[in-house]
């Protein structure tokens, strides 16, 4: 997996609550896990960013994926992330797009905006995208 050129505050812990910006029938997940990540130091809770990709459960959507285990990769974070060229960026909620296993996106639109630092590690997720920040 490529890395960022950015430094990602890392801030999303299991049981977070992540507003779904697709299209896949999904409207809330609760994150279960860190796909890629143990944790790393004795008692610490292991936490995600933006392009991280996580394991979810659909709290509210459709019948299809209501309580059942998806994944998710987040495009957006409330707390700030730092670029290599000084900008600092917030959004204003915690977003995140369904993909399957080979990292395709299963919704064909994203709703609000995107971080450039996502598009650099999913190219194909960048396709759907309405607007790249």
């Amino acid at each position: 997996m490529k890395g960022f050129s950015t430094h990602i505050t890392k801030t999303l812990v299991p049981g977070a609550v992540i507003s779904c910006a697709d299209n896949s029938g999904a409207y809330e997940f609760r994150m279960i896990h860190i796909i890629g990540k143990s944790n790393g130091r004795h008692g610490r809770m292991t936490a995600a960013g933006i392009g991280d990709v996580v394991s979810a459960s659909v709290r509210k959507g459709t019948p299809t994926y209501l309580k059942k285990p998806v994944r998710v990769v987040i495009i957006r974070q409330r707390a700030l992330i730092r670029r290599a060229n000084g900008l600092r960026v917030k959004f204003e909620d915690n977003a995140g797009i369904m993909i399957n296993d080979e990292n395709l996106p299963i919704g064909t639109e994203v709703k609000g905006a995107m971080a450039r630092e996502v598009v650099e590690r999913f190219v194909k997720v960048a396709g759907i995208a309405s607007k790249i920040v």
